[in-house]
């Protein structure tokens, strides 16, 4: 099953320019009339009053963008480390992701850390280097740097159409013998390349000055290709929510045949709306085909990473809270309630791992950072009126040593001499 549509992730060390770029997509799309600014508070995609009033975003947005010949589904990921979790669920469900680097401040160490992660969930990426028309700026040192601290076949896209074809041939032994040769590369061939991570096109702008954005989506329009899907019904869930009547979202992606309202997909429970988002707005229809994002209500037991249909659950996430906190009620506060009111979280944050000490009569949950406990209480008082606090954080241990070890290592290099003995 063929179709035009593509899931791409947005992703970004914080303050990196990540929502920017989305906002200068949609208005360039004519999704949006007027640019908003994430200082501003009025990002399209920053729909959270806590995202607006901190300029970070925390929970992945969808928007929907229609460019030449292509459907596009973006997913605005978080880039504060301590939302890492979140954005790492949307990347089961990606055909290609845009990875955001500010230009002013180049490879960053969280930058890193979504490299390896896009290549362990194999994500074809395209990297837009933002900010570029801050002083200091300079193309060559950034290119330089990209090719050493994340991988030396990241191109600059932004190159001559000769330069481009040189630096592809040499990322495959075949191209190079027919460029040698003086054969042209196709589009396909470049689009094969890309899709197979052997390439990884890199443009430079300025997405709040709506630099290079046009000419960044109409190369990656041109070299994205639309996966085929099979007839059977599949869906991976990526994420669960609720909107602000309380009702329960499963978000997901068809990954073959199509999902109709009413169809019974677990014992007793059936679709009863699929809606598609675009910021805080949706629209809602009958049927949704493969290669979709779409929020589903009518089932109460899927979980992230849960695979319907034809699909298989994801495996367990790489990113995992290190600390775990005692979660402090107010006085008279009934302690199993309120548990299972914050097992609700648990399902939208399945990285919190509540849990409930019944003999100590205390709730315990696992974060990742200071900033993910106070949006935590913000939205404990916001969704059930209650003010709780979080005490002393300790270490979440997963393993130690079982019995005594030696090692011995040994460096001897130009005439320098080392010997570690453990």
């Amino acid at each position: 099953m063929k179709n035009n549509q593509l899931v791409v992730g947005i992703l970004a060390h914080v303050d990196a320019g990540k929502t920017t770029l989305a906002e200068s997509i949609l208005y360039l799309s004519g999704n949006i009339r007027k640019l908003g600014r994430v200082d501003h508070g009025d990002a399209f995609l920053d729909t959270y009053e806590l995202e607006r009033k901190r300029g970070i975003t925390i929970f992945s947005k969808q928007a929907e963008v229609a460019w030449k010949e292509k459907n596009i589904t973006f997913l605005d990921t978080p880039g504060h480390v301590d939302f890492s979790a979140e954005m790492e669920r949307t990347l089961q469900v990606l055909d290609y992701a845009i990875l955001v680097i500010s230009g002013a401040d180049g490879v960053q160490g969280h930058v890193q850390t979504l490299w390896k992660l896009l290549k362990r969930y194999e994500i074809p990426v395209f990297l837009f280097i933002n900010k570029m028309d801050q002083e200091g700026t300079d193309r060559e040192t950034l290119l330089t740097e990209i090719q050493k601290r994340l991988d030396e076949k990241c191109i600059d896209f932004n190159a001559s159409e000769d330069g481009i074809v040189e630096n592809l041939a040499m990322c495959d032994e075949g191209l190079l013998e027919r460029y040698l040769e003086g054969e042209t590369i196709s589009i396909k061939e470049i689009q094969k390349l890309i899709q197979e991570r052997k390439v990884f096109p890199c443009y430079f702008g300025s997405a709040l000055k709506l630099q290079g954005v046009e000419e960044f989506l109409d190369g990656f329009e041109k070299m994205t290709v639309c996966s085929e899907y099979p007839d059977e019904f599949g869906a991976k869930v990526y994420k669960i929510s609720r909107d602000k009547q309380g009702t329960r979202l499963t978000h997901l992606k068809i990954t073959g045949g199509s999902l109709k309202v009413k169809t019974l997909l677990k014992e007793d429970e059936k679709v009863d709306q699929i809606r598609i988002y675009s910021g805080t707005g949706y629209t809602t229809v009958q049927e949704i085909p493969a290669g979709s994002v779409c929020a589903i209500t009518g089932l109460n037991s899927t979980y992230c990473g849960e695979g319907l249909g034809m699909e298989e659950a994801s495996s367990a996430p790489i990113l995992e809270p290190v600390l775990t906190y005692q979660i402090l009620l107010p006085d008279g506060c009934d302690v199993h309630g309120m548990f299972l009111k914050l097992k609700q979280l648990e399902e939208e944050e399945p990285e919190l791992h509540i849990v409930w000490n019944e003999q100590a009569n205390e709730i315990h949950a696992q974060v990742m950072g200071q900033i993910q406990i106070e949006i935590l209480k913000s939205i404990i008082s916001e969704r059930f009126q209650i003010e709780v606090e979080f005490g002393a954080g300790s270490i979440v241990y997963k393993e130690t040593i079982a019995e005594p070890v030696e090692g011995v290592g040994h460096f001897e290099p130009l005439k320098h001499y080392a010997e570690v003995h453990i």
